[in-house]
Protein backbone atom coordinates (compact mmCIF):
# COMPACT_ATOMS: atom_id res chain seq x y z
CA UNK A 1 0.00 0.00 0.00
CA UNK A 2 1.43 3.40 -0.89
CA UNK A 3 1.49 6.37 1.53
CA UNK A 4 -1.70 8.20 0.41
CA UNK A 5 -3.69 4.98 0.79
CA UNK A 6 -2.25 4.49 4.28
CA UNK A 7 -3.39 8.00 5.28
CA UNK A 8 -6.90 7.31 3.97
CA UNK A 9 -6.99 3.95 5.74
CA UNK A 10 -5.75 5.51 8.99
CA UNK A 11 -8.40 8.23 8.73
CA UNK A 12 -11.13 5.60 8.26
CA UNK A 13 -9.91 3.47 11.19
CA UNK A 14 -9.67 6.44 13.55
CA UNK A 15 -13.12 7.62 12.44
CA UNK A 16 -14.78 4.33 13.40
CA UNK A 17 -12.76 3.80 16.61
CA UNK A 18 -14.70 4.44 19.80
CA UNK A 19 -11.67 5.85 21.62
CA UNK A 20 -7.88 6.06 21.52
CA UNK A 21 -6.23 3.29 19.50
CA UNK A 22 -2.81 1.75 20.13
CA UNK A 23 -0.28 2.36 17.32
CA UNK A 24 0.59 -1.35 17.24
CA UNK A 25 -3.10 -2.22 16.74
CA UNK A 26 -3.27 0.23 13.83
CA UNK A 27 -0.08 -1.23 12.32
CA UNK A 28 -1.51 -4.74 12.54
CA UNK A 29 -4.84 -3.70 10.99
CA UNK A 30 -3.10 -1.71 8.25
CA UNK A 31 -0.52 -4.47 7.65
CA UNK A 32 2.46 -2.16 8.00
CA UNK A 33 5.07 -1.25 10.60
CA UNK A 34 4.57 1.21 13.47
CA UNK A 35 6.91 3.81 11.94
CA UNK A 36 4.72 3.93 8.84
CA UNK A 37 1.66 4.43 11.04
CA UNK A 38 3.38 7.24 12.95
CA UNK A 39 4.35 8.95 9.68
CA UNK A 40 0.74 8.70 8.50
CA UNK A 41 -0.43 10.10 11.88
CA UNK A 42 1.79 13.15 11.35
CA UNK A 43 0.55 13.65 7.79
CA UNK A 44 -3.08 13.30 8.84
CA UNK A 45 -2.55 15.70 11.76
CA UNK A 46 -1.08 18.27 9.36
CA UNK A 47 -3.95 17.82 6.93
CA UNK A 48 -6.55 18.32 9.69
CA UNK A 49 -4.81 21.39 11.14
CA UNK A 50 -7.38 23.88 9.77
CA UNK A 51 -10.48 21.70 9.88
CA UNK A 52 -13.06 20.77 12.48
CA UNK A 53 -11.13 17.60 13.33
CA UNK A 54 -7.77 16.98 14.97
CA UNK A 55 -5.52 13.98 15.49
CA UNK A 56 -4.44 13.58 19.11
CA UNK A 57 -1.33 11.47 19.71
CA UNK A 58 -0.09 10.54 23.18
CA UNK A 59 2.75 8.05 23.59
CA UNK A 60 1.46 4.93 21.83
CA UNK A 61 -2.19 5.94 21.36
CA UNK A 62 -3.90 7.95 18.62
CA UNK A 63 -7.41 9.37 18.36
CA UNK A 64 -9.45 11.55 16.01
CA UNK A 65 -11.19 14.33 17.96
CA UNK A 66 -13.07 17.54 17.25
CA UNK A 67 -11.22 20.84 17.22
CA UNK A 68 -11.15 22.30 20.75
CA UNK A 69 -12.20 25.75 19.58
CA UNK A 70 -15.49 24.23 18.36
CA UNK A 71 -16.28 22.65 21.74
CA UNK A 72 -19.14 25.02 22.71
CA UNK A 73 -21.09 24.15 19.55
CA UNK A 74 -20.37 20.43 19.80
CA UNK A 75 -21.39 20.42 23.49
CA UNK A 76 -24.64 22.29 22.70
CA UNK A 77 -25.40 19.90 19.82
CA UNK A 78 -24.78 16.84 22.02
CA UNK A 79 -26.56 18.35 25.04
CA UNK A 80 -23.46 18.15 27.23
CA UNK A 81 -23.59 20.11 30.49
CA UNK A 82 -20.24 21.80 31.10
CA UNK A 83 -21.09 23.32 34.46
CA UNK A 84 -18.79 20.79 36.17
CA UNK A 85 -15.67 22.94 35.93
CA UNK A 86 -12.55 21.98 37.86
CA UNK A 87 -11.78 23.82 41.10
CA UNK A 88 -8.57 25.80 41.57
CA UNK A 89 -7.25 23.01 43.82
CA UNK A 90 -8.03 20.39 41.17
CA UNK A 91 -6.33 22.45 38.45
CA UNK A 92 -3.27 22.99 40.65
CA UNK A 93 -3.02 19.28 41.47
CA UNK A 94 -3.56 18.35 37.83
CA UNK A 95 -0.79 20.74 36.73
CA UNK A 96 1.64 19.21 39.22
CA UNK A 97 0.81 15.71 37.98
CA UNK A 98 1.02 16.73 34.31
CA UNK A 99 4.46 18.30 34.65
CA UNK A 100 6.02 15.86 37.13
CA UNK A 101 4.48 12.49 36.13
CA UNK A 102 4.80 9.80 37.20
CA UNK A 103 4.34 11.14 40.71
CA UNK A 104 3.02 9.84 44.03
CA UNK A 105 0.20 11.42 46.04
CA UNK A 106 2.71 12.20 48.82
CA UNK A 107 4.93 14.04 46.34
CA UNK A 108 1.95 16.08 45.08
CA UNK A 109 1.06 16.93 48.67
CA UNK A 110 4.67 17.95 49.37
CA UNK A 111 4.49 20.44 46.49
CA UNK A 112 1.00 21.74 47.35
CA UNK A 113 1.49 21.67 51.11
CA UNK A 114 -2.00 20.27 51.75
CA UNK A 115 -3.79 16.92 51.72
CA UNK A 116 -4.87 15.97 48.18
CA UNK A 117 -7.01 12.87 48.80
CA UNK A 118 -10.33 14.47 47.78
CA UNK A 119 -8.91 16.26 44.77
CA UNK A 120 -7.13 13.11 43.58
CA UNK A 121 -10.40 11.14 43.89
CA UNK A 122 -12.17 13.78 41.79
CA UNK A 123 -9.48 13.73 39.10
CA UNK A 124 -9.56 9.92 39.03
CA UNK A 125 -13.39 9.94 38.78
CA UNK A 126 -13.23 12.39 35.87
CA UNK A 127 -10.58 10.12 34.30
CA UNK A 128 -8.11 13.01 33.97
CA UNK A 129 -5.45 11.06 35.89
CA UNK A 130 -4.78 7.36 36.31
CA UNK A 131 -2.57 5.01 38.27
CA UNK A 132 0.48 4.28 36.12
CA UNK A 133 2.44 2.02 38.44
CA UNK A 134 4.08 1.80 41.84
CA UNK A 135 7.23 3.40 43.20
CA UNK A 136 9.93 0.82 43.93
CA UNK A 137 10.45 1.63 47.61
CA UNK A 138 9.04 0.68 50.99
CA UNK A 139 5.26 0.75 50.94
CA UNK A 140 5.23 0.80 47.12
CA UNK A 141 3.13 3.99 46.80
CA UNK A 142 1.01 4.42 43.68
CA UNK A 143 2.31 6.55 40.84
CA UNK A 144 -0.09 8.79 38.92
CA UNK A 145 -0.03 10.28 35.43
CA UNK A 146 -2.41 12.04 33.07
CA UNK A 147 -4.77 10.29 30.67
CA UNK A 148 -5.89 10.71 27.08
CA UNK A 149 -9.00 12.42 28.46
CA UNK A 150 -6.68 15.01 30.04
CA UNK A 151 -5.45 15.89 26.54
CA UNK A 152 -9.02 16.11 25.26
CA UNK A 153 -10.19 18.21 28.22
CA UNK A 154 -7.50 20.82 27.57
CA UNK A 155 -7.66 20.55 23.77
CA UNK A 156 -4.03 19.57 23.25
CA UNK A 157 -2.62 16.87 21.00
CA UNK A 158 0.21 15.70 23.26
CA UNK A 159 1.98 16.52 26.52
CA UNK A 160 4.65 18.23 24.42
CA UNK A 161 2.16 21.08 23.90
CA UNK A 162 2.11 21.96 27.60
CA UNK A 163 3.71 25.37 28.17
CA UNK A 164 7.31 25.14 29.29
CA UNK A 165 8.04 26.19 32.82
CA UNK A 166 11.73 27.08 33.13
CA UNK A 167 11.52 27.27 36.91
CA UNK A 168 10.66 23.54 37.00
CA UNK A 169 13.84 22.49 35.22
CA UNK A 170 15.99 22.81 38.37
CA UNK A 171 13.19 21.88 40.76
CA UNK A 172 13.47 18.66 42.72
CA UNK A 173 10.53 17.33 44.67
CA UNK A 174 10.82 17.46 48.44
CA UNK A 175 10.84 14.03 50.03
CA UNK A 176 7.89 13.32 52.37
CA UNK A 177 8.96 12.55 55.95
CA UNK A 178 8.49 8.78 55.53
CA UNK A 179 10.73 8.80 52.42
CA UNK A 180 13.66 10.85 53.81
CA UNK A 181 16.99 9.16 54.24
CA UNK A 182 17.86 8.07 57.80
CA UNK A 183 20.75 9.70 59.67
CA UNK A 184 19.67 13.34 59.24
CA UNK A 185 19.35 15.85 62.05
CA UNK A 186 16.29 15.29 64.18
Amino acid sequence: MDQPDICHLLEALLFVADGPVQVDELAKAMECDQDTVLQAVQQLASRFQNTGLRITHEKTRVQMVTAPELAPWVERFLGIDTSGKLSAAALETLAIIAYRQPITRAQVEAVRGVNCDGVMRTLLAKNLITQVGRLEQAGRPLLFGTTFEFLQYFGIKSLDELPTLPELEDFSLPQPADEQQPGGDA
